[in-house]
């Protein structure tokens, strides 16, 4: 019983230390892939030990005091721009239902965030018809399939000079429950939150 007892404290700082590393491999390197971040991270320090790993809420956190130090002069002009170029795609996407996510909506977009946007739709093809057809080039990535909550495709291009990551999910997903960002803020918002956030900052 005490071997565990005093186990526990020191995963708990193992946990902590992991999720400071990761939070400035996210706000440094550019990475958005949390889980990514988090193994990098851990391998960095020398750990393999998965139940040693922050969630993302811990990440997350460790991500918001990263920025509150660290974060350059021009953080709050280039998240306005980066929501603003958002609410703009989303208004052209907006048959498809589309949703911001990511750290544009969290307010943790480092210098290499790129917009992270989520759409339904009864096929990918129609999405990929629709960006033709309005002129928009864009570039296929790689799907990894990691349960039944990954998306059909994700499709990147450029919008307004901002990075954007479209992740398309079949209609049916849009109804699945979806667990809360940090503090129980929402993980995704459609168009009119993201104005009231815009219109908040100015």
């Amino acid at each position: 019983m005490t071997t565990r007892a005093h186990a526990l404290p020191r995963q708990n700082n193992l946990r902590r230390t992991i999720a400071v590393a990761a939070a400035r491999l996210i706000a440094e390197e550019g990475i958005e892939d949390y889980a990514f971040a988090k193994r990098k991270a851990a391998r960095q320090m020398g750990l393999t030990d998965a139940e040693s790993l922050p969630t993302n809420a811990e990440v997350e956190e460790a991500l918001q005091e990263h920025l509150a130090i660290y974060q350059d002069d021009d953080h709050d002009e280039r998240l306005y721009a980066l929501r603003s170029a958002a609410v703009e795609t989303m208004h052209l996407l907006e048959p498809f239902r589309p949703y911001l996510t990511g750290t544009v909506l969290s307010g943790t977009a480092g210098a290499y965030s790129s917009v992270e946007l989520e759409i339904y739709t009864d096929s990918a093809k129609d999405v990929e018809i629709f960006l033709i057809g309005i002129n928009m080039r864009y570039e296929h990535k790689e799907v990894r399939r990691g349960g039944h909550d990954a998306p059909e495709a994700i499709l990147e291009f450029e919008y307004q000079d901002a990075p954007m990551r479209l992740s398309i999910y079949d209609r049916i997903a849009e109804r699945n429950p979806r667990k809360p960002g940090p503090g129980g803020t929402p993980d995704r918002a459609r168009v009119g939150a993201v104005e009231a956030l815009l219109d908040k900052a100015r």
